[in-house]
């Protein structure tokens, strides 16, 4: 069902920091983590979700990847953190869509 918004989260979990902010997406919001994994391929950075209605993803591919957590609009607060990413990073992502795709599907 389209137009529809679901409950998730971004959890962010170091030695250093953790921390975890609430985010609605869409459908269009899990075609967008689709091309987001697309640019993250091509080694082009990626954010996710579009627009300024929550919290959002910002991944650079460095080496390491390096990953800032946005808490926007609520706390204003922004959390980096370098990730040294395994070489089948993407497909797990791309495989963690698949399943929250179907989840979303069944509801």
């Amino acid at each position: 069902m389209r137009g529809r918004y679901y409950s998730a989260e971004i959890v962010v979990k170091s030695g250093f920091v953790s921390g975890r902010v609430g985010l609605q997406v869409s459908h269009e919001d899990l075609d967008e983590w689709e091309r987001c994994l697309d640019a993250l391929q091509a080694e082009e950075g990626a954010e996710w979700p579009a627009g300024d209605r929550s919290a959002w993803v910002d991944v650079v591919p460095d080496d390491p990847v390096e990953v800032t957590v946005h808490d926007s609009p609520s706390t204003q607060i922004a959390v980096r953190v370098p990730i040294d990413v395994a070489s089948e990073w993407l497909e797990e992502n791309r495989l963690r869509l698949a399943r929250v795709r179907a989840a979303v599907s069944a509801s």
